[in-house]
């Protein structure tokens, strides 16, 4: 039986028409396009208020628009508070890297401040979190997929979101998750580092609970129950909730620092990968197809008994230790 599966499209429950900016060819959405929307005040305004969607706004605007500044770029954060849109997007025009944040999502009553951050961080992702990108008739466009993007999230944006002492008073899902907090203790030594990681995990366990009420899901997501489908070729557009869950949890236990840089044209650079010498933090088989199956070896190993250009164990190497 072939260890390859395609992985299966996303709810035809989301298939209406979000409101997005003009540019909507050119903005990748946090969500699929769907029609829900929260007015400011309606019964289902229970998500975060205005002014902590703009503390998380204010922070992410300090931290990274000189980062884009010394591209030569402007970030520009377009603060639609009012709208009831439950998405958000980025764009870019001219040396504009723009966001488009969405009061309707924020007032999502799934969203807590820590998952509103992942949401910004994830749009950011489509600006600066490298390979692999999406394509067009003319080549990679400006933009990494939204597996990628998802893990940029938690890899290096929430880790310097979540060191900010701006963010200390941001709300947060309340708790623990046993399996997230064994492998951030497996991962890191450091105690803030933990903590940070175990923050970043319930970030991800925020927004999942928001993917599933969205798409209906019948299966509550887990970290104790990842997603064991493998994609055949690069899933370029939203992961299944579990999925998606399963990168949140890879991208904060990766030990690749923060300033390891990310490749707009190689998906392996500043990132976790066996190759790399690491034994965990790997993106999830269920949307990442490495270019190269060596990503998934030990340094010095060699590729054989290939199975569809892959090899044999190419299941069990990307599975990282058990906690």
């Amino acid at each position: 039986m072939k260890r390859n599966l395609m992985l299966s499209a996303v709810s035809a429950l989301l298939l209406g028409s979000a409101a997005l900016p003009a540019a909507a060819s050119n903005c990748p959405g946090f969500l699929p396009p769907n029609t829900l929307n929260i007015p400011v005040g309606s019964a289902d305004d229970k998500g975060i208020l205005e002014e902590q969607f703009n503390n998380v706004l204010d922070t992410i605007q300090r931290l990274y628009g000189p980062e884009i500044a010394a591209r030569g770029g402007v970030l520009q954060i377009n603060r639609l508070w009012t709208d009831g849109t439950v998405n958000a997007s980025a764009q870019q025009s001219g040396n504009k890297y723009i966001l488009n944040m969405y009061g309707g999502l924020a007032r999502h009553d799934a969203v807590t401040m820590d998952g509103f951050a992942l949401v910004v961080c994830h749009e950011l992702g489509h600006h600066l979190g490298g390979a692999p990108k999406l394509t067009s008739w003319y080549g990679n466009s400006w933009a990494s997929i939204e597996g990628q993007s998802d893990y940029y999230a938690n890899l290096k944006c929430l880790r310097r979101v979540f060191s900010d002492p701006a963010s200390e008073n941001f709300t947060r899902t309340r708790g623990s998750d046993e399996t997230a907090q064994k492998a951030c203790n497996a991962a890191f030594a450091k105690p803030e580092d933990r903590a940070i990681c175990v923050r970043s995990t319930m970030a991800g366990k925020s927004v999942a609970y928001l993917f599933k009420a969205l798409h209906n899901d019948s299966v509550v997501p887990g970290y104790d129950s990842p997603d064991t489908s493998v994609v055949s070729t690069m899933y370029t557009q939203h992961p299944a909730t579990q999925c998606r869950m399963d990168t949140y949890l890879q991208g904060s236990i990766c030990r690749q620092p923060v300033s390891a840089k990310l490749s707009e044209t190689d998906p392996a650079a500043g990132t976790c990968t066996r190759s790399g010498g690491f034994d965990r933090g790997f993106r999830p088989l269920c949307w990442y197809k490495p270019a190269n199956p060596a990503e998934l070896l030990p340094p010095g190993s060699k590729v054989f008994g290939e199975e569809d250009g892959l090899p044999v164990s190419f299941r069990d190497l990307a599975a990282g230790p058990a906690w």
